[in-house]
Order: C-alpha cells, then structure tokens, then sequence
C-alpha cells in the first residue's frame, strides 16, 4: 500500500483538475458565509488536519481549529451557522468522528466530510461529501489514505481560495501546477528504499525514538511517530522541535535516535539550532531535507534529501520515507 501510492494519489486527482481549474461534484456555494473552520478526525486523519491547518490558514486567512474527535465530541464546542466542519475518514465508519460530525450538525454546522468509503455512515450523515478514491485499504496502519486525504485538502483549499479571492492566483497556479507533479515525485523516493532498510538494520534494537519539526514538518512527524509505534511497537513521540528545551530534552541520551524533519526551509536556522541541541547529548540524528540543502548534512548523522517541493506541499513527499523506515523497522523486530 505504501506503493500504491502515487497511483492512489493520482486516483484522487483524476477529474478534478480540468483546464487548469478544480472541479468538483459539490455545490461549495456556502463557503462565502463561513468565518471559521474546524477540522475534526482520529489518528492519522487528525494528522492531515494539522497539515490543512497551515495550509488553509496560508491560503484563505480563515481561523482554523484542529480538534481530535474523541475530544471534541465531550465538550461544547463553539460552531454555528456560519462554521464549516471537516470531518475526515478513512472508512467513514469512526465512532468517535461520527459522533463529532452529530454534535457540529445539531449546532447548525455545515458538515464536509473526507472519506474513502461511499455510502459509509459520515458520508450519509454529512452535507457534502468529498471521496479520497484511495481504494481498498487491507493495512490497519493507514499510509495511502493519509496521503490521498491531503490531495483532497490541497485542491479543497486551492478551490476555495479562488472562489473567495483570499490568495494570490498565481500561487494558486503554481500548487496546481505542483500537485500534478506528486505522484512522479513520490514515485522517485521509492530509489532511497534501500538506505531506508540499511538504517532500519542498524537502529531496529532502539528502545525509544523522537521525532521533531516546526511548522507542517511538525505535522508530519506526528505522523512519522504514530507510524513507527503503530507497527514496530517501539516507543516513539513527535515534539514541535522548539518545545524540546522545556523538559524533553532530559530524555535524550547517548545514542538515542533523533528524527530531525527539516524540509521547512524558512525555519531551517532554527531546526539547526535544535539538531545541534539533540547532538550535544549524544543523538544520532536522522534528518530529512530538500534536494540541494547541504545545511542539514553538515550536522545530521544521516539525511534523506527529498524531492523540492512548495513548502505547504511538503507533507505529500516527506511521510513516505518514514512510513518505509517503519516497515523495514517493524520487519526486523519480527513484527508481523
């Protein structure tokens, strides 16, 4: 499935970008009345949502919250009629997500949901309903439907941000342009497989892991960390990478296994800063990077350098390596 993903992504792209527009099936006429955002998902659907957090807020200057389902369907929360509820699944079927969407709909809410399976609960339940076509997923521990739910999030934010004249047109043509060229680009990073299996050799027998970024690089080591878990049963967490000097940084120690996202260029010297930090106690720091960048090399252990894209796309690129790090780790402890 980690494989299938350039076909999947390409899947979710089909007949939605026409003539250099986005199409979509919807009537997304509603947008116009909207104020507030709130994404709503479990687990690596929640993860996309912390990427379209940036992505959204960069694009149509609309307050967005990013709540996990389990949450949010226990308090009060603050939407309305003029609030715009995204609702994101995989199966459609989450209970707790599910949940979520009654609480926002009862409130008034226009409830958009972002599921893979038609005709599931949270596409019956909702007002609009955007299909990810990842087809059939066999893994519990998701990798193309992470991947195909921010394709979804990508054109939605595009698509908005035209109809409400919030960005300037030729971004918007040039992470059109850009989100053609993924699939060939995710494609490609299937050729480091073999430096990814000879790192997971090496480092399988870690106790611990700690994955940190800034930005959406913070976003996708979040999903780097639930992988690794997930499937290797190792204990791993993702840190915003500035929060690393108010108490984890106690946790690093000699040898421990450091996994520096550090793609986000604008905060580059920052991540630096951090990468040294984790060096000084000792780490070994795997860091992820742009092609090109021979910053990051001159102080990680290790960099994968990654093909460029536009910084709100990064995430498409960045997680595949890590969710092939995890296979080739869970693979050698013996995991099934």
């Amino acid at each position: 499935e980690i494989i299938e993903q350039p076909r999947a992504v390409k899947a979710t792209m089909a007949g939605r970008i026409k003539n250099n527009e986005i199409v979509f099936e919807n009537d997304l006429s509603f947008l116009k009345g909207v104020n507030k955002i709130v994404i709503t998902a479990c687990g690596s659907a929640y993860h996309t949502g912390v990427v379209a957090k940036y992505v959204f807020e960069e694009l149509l200057r609309i307050p967005v919250e990013v709540d996990l389902a389990s949450e949010f369907r226990y308090r009060n929360p603050i939407v309305d009629e003029h609030t715009l509820v995204i609702i994101i699944s995989q199966s459609g079927e989450t209970a707790d997500t599910l949940a979520a969407l009654k609480e926002a709909k009862s409130r008034g809410a226009h409830i958009l949901s972002i599921v893979n399976v038609v005709g599931s609960s949270i596409a019956k339940a909702s007002d609009d309903v955007i299909y990810t076509w990842a087809g059939p997923e066999i893994a519990v521990a998701t990798t193309k439907a992470y991947s195909t739910q921010l394709i979804v999030l990508y054109l939605f934010a595009i698509y908005a941000a035209d109809k409400l004249g919030s960005a300037d047109s030729k971004l918007l043509d040039t992470l059109l342009d850009e989100i053609r060229e993924l699939p060939k680009k995710v494609e490609s990073i299937f050729a480091m497989e073999d430096k990814l299996k000879t790192l997971a050799k090496e480092h399988y027998e870690m106790k611990s892991v700690f994955f940190i970024g800034r930005n959406i690089d913070y976003a996708v080591a979040m999903e780097g960390s639930l992988k690794l878990k997930e499937i290797s049963y190792l204990n791993s967490e993702a840190y915003a990478a500035g929060e690393l000097k108010h108490g984890t940084i106690s946790l690093i120690e000699e040898g421990r296994m450091v996994i520096a996202l550090s793609y986000y260029e604008e905060l580059l010297d920052k991540m630096m800063s951090n990468i040294k930090e984790v060096k000084a106690r000792g780490a070994f720091v795997l860091a992820t990077a742009p092609e090109g960048n021979a910053a990051v090399g001159k102080e990680a252990n290790e960099v994968l350098y990654l093909p460029k894209v536009h910084p709100l796309l990064l995430a498409s690129v960045e997680v595949v390596p890590l969710q092939i790090f995890s296979y080739y780790v869970a693979l050698y402890n013996g995991c099934d």
